[in-house]
This record gives structure tokens, C-alpha cells and sequence, in this order.
């Protein structure tokens, strides 16, 4: 049988994310640069002139034209929170890299919170992951498959008219050499 090149695909492995982010100042440099790629852009007017106001948990944006405030996280899924970027960060790699999920009482162990707070910390992302998801379109070449989950209680119908299973369709939008795009 064929290795499947998916499966294999190289990731970031976990020494190399801490590499990455394992303190708050890369974790707001990296989330700086996802944000505002061409440098600070004020959300009200569009100005690129800014003065910084520190003091608080993070750094304060004020627009020089329209002396808008704003900071790294507003209007993001991590506007007003009271935990570290680092742990943020950490949940978004633990969410991402799981590969049949993770629960969010494993997400509390990982993270060091308590199970509400994986809980809200996971949905957003979910929420957030969903939202992204749905704003990409098919297009090119499409490959469908359909498979069936569940079927794990004993009686009922076997096979794919079983009442105990959930028909599950899904799709992928292939680049010109194969591989996934969407």
C-alpha cells in the first residue's frame, strides 16, 4: 500500500512552537504581524500614525489623526481576556495539531486553567475555525467522499442503513499538483 504524503506531512512539532512562542513578547510580535501585516492601521479612520499608551496587560494603540484607542486584541476572539498570549497560543496549536480533536477537560490539563475557561477558550477557537471554514468555496478540482460515525451499540440494522450511524460528506478543493487547498 502507498504512505499517504498527508499523514506524513512535516508539522511544527512542539519544541519548535515554544521556539516560536514560548514567551508574551513573540506571541504579541507574531499577532502584531497577523493583524496589521503593513504596520498599525487604525480601525476607524485607517491612519497609520500611532502613538503607543503602555501600562496596561497589553500595548495601547492611540490614532494620531482621529486619537482612536486600540489594542492588539480588540476585535479579535481574544479581546478582554485576562489570560496570557502564551497560553492562547498554546490552545491554538493544541486544537490545531490534534488530529481527532481534543476535548476541553484535556485542553485544562495541557493549559494549566480551569475547565470553564478551556471550555470558552475552546469554542472560540472552534467558533472561529468554523467561521474561516465557511468562507472558502470550492473550486478547481473536488474530490467527495462519504463515510458513516457511530454504529458502536450492539442490535438495530447493520451496515450503512444502521439508525446508529451518521452519514458524514466531505469534500477538497485540489491545486494544480494535488494538493489540498481547501
Amino acid at each position: 500500500m502507498a504512505m499517504n504524503r498527508i499523514q506524513f506531512q512535516p508539522g511544527l512539532s512542539l519544541p519548535k512552537f515554544i521556539d516560536l512562542y514560548g514567551t508574551e513578547q513573540k506571541c504579541e510580535t507574531a499577532l502584531e504581524q497577523a493583524r496589521w501585516p503593513g504596520g498599525f492601521r487604525c480601525p476607524r479612520c485607517q491612519g497609520k500614525e500611532y502613538g503607543l499608551i503602555h501600562g496596561r496587560r497589553h500595548k495601547r494603540y492611540q490614532c494620531r489623526n482621529c486619537r482612536h484607542q486600540a489594542t492588539l486584541t480588540a476585535g479579535t476572539i481574544l479581546e478582554a481576556t485576562k489570560l496570557p498570549l502564551t497560553t492562547w497560543f498554546l490552545a491554538f496549536y493544541l486544537v490545531g495539531q490534534a488530529k481527532t480533536g481534543i476535548s476541553s477537560l484535556a485542553l485544562r490539563r495541557h493549559l494549566g486553567v480551569n475547565y470553564r475557561t478551556a471550555w470558552l477558550v475552546h469554542n472560540k477557537i472552534m467558533q472561529a475555525m468554523k467561521e474561516r471554514d465557511g468562507a472558502y468555496v470550492l473550486r478547481g478540482r473536488v474530490q467527495v467522499d462519504d463515510a458513516y460515525l457511530g454504529g458502536e451499540r450492539c442490535g438495530g440494522k447493520a451496515g450503512r442503513g444502521s439508525e446508529n450511524k451518521l452519514p458524514i460528506v466531505a469534500a477538497v478543493s485540489l491545486d494544480e499538483s494535488g494538493h489540498p487547498r481547501h
